[in-house]
């Protein structure tokens, strides 16, 4: 359902206008409040069917992390994601990732992800985890049924889900829950009113809570590292950040594109800004400064601007890679769920 309302916000072009209402003071929030009202009260009829055994939930095989967020738009999660995976790794875990695939379209699904796969059929995000996480993905709208596929093509012994927090059709074992350190929660309240596909008090429920930016109390802190930027055209061309020392362009189609410039900007980058909406069907005309300058842009959007970029812009655009930190202490408590789990204990 909060999917279904953020993409039409989207196709009218009002997303934006609308994070001025959820992140502001503006009046209009509580001339919406009524149609908030009636959406708390089908999310919470939703989810007592679920808890009720009205509608079905069905089981993954082995381990499920959930990664998701209450308020629509960006927070982070992707990098999260990655780094997640990566921890797994490191503790003899053979992990996988599943997705919704956003703005995919294909015929079938699940669908595996590769790290050259069409960003038409599967998405942006879920190829920028493919060649970041290098671990088997798979997207579809029924999470549940990808994380099968994993588990018995891909060999997977847990399942990190990006996203899914509402999709309450797939059990799990272990919710993170990731807020942005800036904006938190906007007003605090449900769509349409405000940002939040849940109420505040679903946080009390997640196992994990992240904070992108700072952490308040009973947070955990995650940090974004970027050094360098690398060329879209030819991966195997890199650059250090410091070396873009004059005006540069800046473009991000993400969910809160602020915080991609904040990033950039706290590198000394002098930016030209240009923001576009989430998920954004980029032209070549869209990258049309009529200029020389060079171009910044997020892992995500690389990945669809790579195919409409022409070839005399090679030394001309650029990703900037970022990679999640947090501290050891989120990571030991990752490892002490897990443990709960092998142990037949519950994680909340």
């Amino acid at each position: 359902m909060t999917v279904r309302f953020s993409r039409l916000l989207r196709s009218f072009g009002i997303d934006s206008w609308f994070n001025e209402v959820w992140y502001g003071k503006h009046p209009l929030s509580a001339a919406l409040l009524p149609l908030s009202q009636l959406y708390r009260a089908v999310i919470y009829v939703r989810r007592w069917a679920y808890r009720a055994g009205l509608f079905a939930t069905q089981r993954a095989p082995v381990p499920v992390i959930v990664v998701g967020n209450l308020t629509t738009g960006g927070t982070g999660k992707t990098p999260l994601v990655i780094w997640l995976a990566g921890y797994l790794k490191s503790l003899g875990y053979q992990p996988g990732v599943i997705a919704r695939g956003y703005g995919g379209r294909a015929r079938h699904w699940p669908q595996q992800v590769r790290s050259d796969s069409d960003p038409a059929t599967v998405g942006d995000e879920a190829i920028v985890i493919a060649r970041r996480a290098r671990c088997p993905i798979a997207v579809g709208p029924q999470r549940a049924a990808a994380a099968v596929a994993l588990v018995e093509h891909g060999g997977c012994d847990i399942v990190i889900s990006d996203d899914g927090l509402q999709h309450y059709g797939m059990a799990r074992d272990i919710e993170i829950i990731v807020i942005d350190g800036v904006r938190r929660l906007g007003n605090g309240r449900c769509l349409p009113a405000g940002p939040l596909r849940e109420t505040p008090a679903r946080l009390r429920e997640a196992d994990l809570i992240v904070s992108n930016g700072v952490a308040g109390r009973g947070e955990f802190a995650m940090r974004y590292i970027a050094s360098h930027a690398v060329a879209v055209l030819d991966s195997r061309h890199a650059a250090p950040l410091d070396t873009f020392s004059g005006p540069v362009h800046a473009v991000a189609g993400i969910g809160n594109p602020d915080s991609f410039f904040s990033l950039l900007r706290g590198k000394g980058l002098q930016i030209i800004a240009h923001a576009f909406p989430d998920h954004h069907p980029f032209s070549a005309e869209d990258l049309d400064f009529g200029d020389d300058l060079p171009i910044l842009m997020t892992e995500k959007d690389a990945v669809k601007c790579a195919a409409i970029a022409p070839p005399s812009d090679k030394g001309k655009l650029w990703m900037v890679p970022v990679t999640a930190e947090l501290p050891e202490v989120f990571a030991s408590r990752i490892k002490m769920l897990l443990g709960r789990k092998s142990d037949g204990q519950t994680t909340s």
